[in-house]
C-alpha cells in the first residue's frame, strides 16, 4: 500500500490511459463521452454471458450489482434467471433498489435492468436485513490479475462495499466480480487500505481468478470519509450515529 495522495494521482493517470485507448481503438460505445464513466465497451454482452456460465454466478440467488451500462446485460440475465438484484441508488442518496424478478413482467425485464427501469420496477430501501448477498458485481475502468481495481474516481463502489460489510450484509468470502474489455487490464495498479480488490475478472475472451494480493476492507473507515459524503448520504449518517452511540456505551462501562 502507498500514500493515498500518490495513489490517487496514479489512478487518475491510469484512468486517462484506459479511456484514451478504448476511444482510439473504437472499443467504447454509448453513453459518451466515456471519460469520467465506467466505460461501456463492445463485447460487454459476451463478457456477461461468460460470467453467467460460471459456477459462482449459477450459485448466486442475490446479486448486488452496479448500475453502469457495461454491466446492464449481466443484470438482465440475472433477472431472467430469477435472481434478485440489489443496486445502489446514484451516490447512495436514496439507499438501495431491490429488483425482485417475480414482480417484474417478463416483457419488461430488459427495461428493468437499466437504471431508469430499476427505479420504475424496483423497491427503494435503506436496510438489507434479510438478504444474503451471494455475489457483488462492480464496474471498473482498469483491473489487474493481482485483484487491483480502478473505478471512475468517485469512491462510491468502495463505500458501498464498506457499508455492506459494516452491516454484515456481505462477507469476506462473497465473490467480487467485474466485467471489462481485455484492453482494460493494466499492470501495477496501486491500492490503498480502503480500496476494494476483485476476486474474478471476466472479459469477452477469458475468465481470470485473481491472485487477490490485497485484503478486503472490513467496514467503513470513518477517519477518511469526507464530510460531503457523510452529510449527503442519510444511510451513512445513521451508521455514524449508531457507531458513536455504541462507543459511548462502551466507554461508560470502562
Amino acid at each position: 500500500m502507498r500514500d493515498s495522495k500518490v495513489v490517487q494521482l496514479e489512478k487518475s493517470r491510469i484512468r486517462k490511459i484506459i479511456w484514451t485507448i478504448l476511444e482510439e481503438k473504437k472499443i467504447s460505445r454509448f453513453p459518451k463521452p466515456i471519460f469520467g464513466r465506467i466505460p461501456n465497451f463492445i463485447g460487454s454482452e459476451q463478457a456477461a454471458e461468460r460470467l453467467a456460465s460460471t459456477e459462482i454466478f449459477r450459485r448466486a440467488n442475490v446479486i448486488f450489482a452496479n448500475p453502469d451500462s457495461p454491466q446492464r446485460k449481466v443484470r438482465e440475465i440475472s433477472l431472467v434467471e430469477g435472481k434478485t438484484i440489489i443496486m445502489a441508488t446514484p451516490r447512495l442518496r436514496k439507499g438501495f433498489i431491490i429488483l425482485d424478478p417475480r414482480k417484474i413482467p417478463s416483457a419488461f425485464i430488459k427495461k428493468a435492468s437499466t437504471i431508469r427501469g430499476a427505479f420504475k420496477f424496483g423497491r427503494l430501501v435503506d436496510d438489507l436485513s434479510g438478504y444474503s448477498i451471494d455475489l457483488k458485481l462492480l464496474g471498473s475502468v482498469a483491473v489487474w490479475k493481482d485483484g487491483a481495481r480502478v473505478g471512475k474516481g468517485g469512491g462510491y463502489s468502495d463505500l458501498e462495499y464498506a457499508i455492506l460489510r459494516e452491516n454484515g450484509w456481505i462477507s469476506e468470502i462473497t465473490p467480487l466480480v467485474t466485467t471489462v474489455h481485455d484492453l482494460q487490464l493494466y499492470k501495477e495498479i496501486p491500492m490503498c487500505e480502503h480500496d476494494v480488490p476483485i476476486d474474478y475478472i471476466i472479459t469477452p475472451s477469458k475468465i481470470i481468478k485473481t491472485e487477490l494480493k490485497y485484503k478486503k476492507p472490513k467496514g467503513i473507515y470513518w477517519d477518511i470519509l469526507t464530510q460531503e459524503k457523510l452529510s449527503s448520504i442519510p444511510l451513512l449518517q445513521r451508521l455514524w450515529k449508531q457507531d458513536n452511540a455504541l462507543m459511548r456505551k462502551e466507554n461508560h462501562f470502562l
